[in-house]
């Protein structure tokens, strides 16, 4: 497999609540794209324009975050000002094609919902409990693959996954030694919880 073969993105977590997000579309898809920020990212903050709001649960979404505002009015450039990301979900190609092009000249990221080629970046299938978070890619091409994977990880990874968490944490803010010593201690910590696990299962 040479390196144009496969899923070649490079995975990243953003801190929404630390950049602007600008959404386009007050539809159905808008709401699922707002809906999937939040579930994510409480406090991000997101601007949503739209010229007309479809959904009212978007309004109740937004007054519900406050860092969530709506603009009901078409399109306009100076929309972008500012912003760090932006997520297209109209039905409108055309419309699409024309922000694609603004967010390229101000280097600025962009999704575009369904379509893969006009994006820089996917929104994952994401398998939350507690403080972890995994998120699942299938490269643009099967977001009903990733929601089915999705599901299989939130069946197969235990509810006591955070107390975990929060020991390994406390374990390493106490050991002493370099880095590879802490590795070590680590690995037999999480190694022993995954033979208590299958031993119970």
């Amino acid at each position: 497999m040479n390196e144009q073969e496969g899923n070649v993105l490079f995975p990243v977590f953003v801190k929404l609540h630390e950049v602007e997000t600008l959404l386009v579309g007050g539809g159905a898809v808008g709401l699922e794209k707002l809906e999937a920020i939040l579930r994510n990212s409480p406090r991000a903050k997101v601007t949503l324009c739209a010229k007309e709001i479809l959904q009212e649960k978007i309004r109740a979404l937004a007054d519900e975050h406050p860092s969530v505002r709506i603009i009901e009015k078409p399109f306009k450039k100076k929309y972008l000002k500012g912003k760090d990301l932006v997520i297209m979900a109209t039905d409108s190609r055309k419309l699409h094609e024309k922000i694609k092009k603004m967010c390229r000249k101000r280097h600025i990221l962009a999704n575009v919902a369904d379509t893969p080629d006009m994006c820089d970046f996917y929104l994952s299938s994401v398998m939350i409990k507690g403080d972890l978070k995994i998120a699942i890619s299938s490269n643009g091409k099967s977001p009903t693959l990733t929601k089915r994977i999705r599901e299989y990880l939130e069946e197969a990874i235990p509810d006591d996954v955070q107390a975990v968490l929060d020991r390994l944490q406390e374990i390493r803010g106490k050991l002493k030694g370099d880095f590879e010593f802490k590795v070590k201690e680590l690995n037999k910590v999480t190694e022993s919880w995954l033979d208590k696990r299958q031993n119970d299962g």
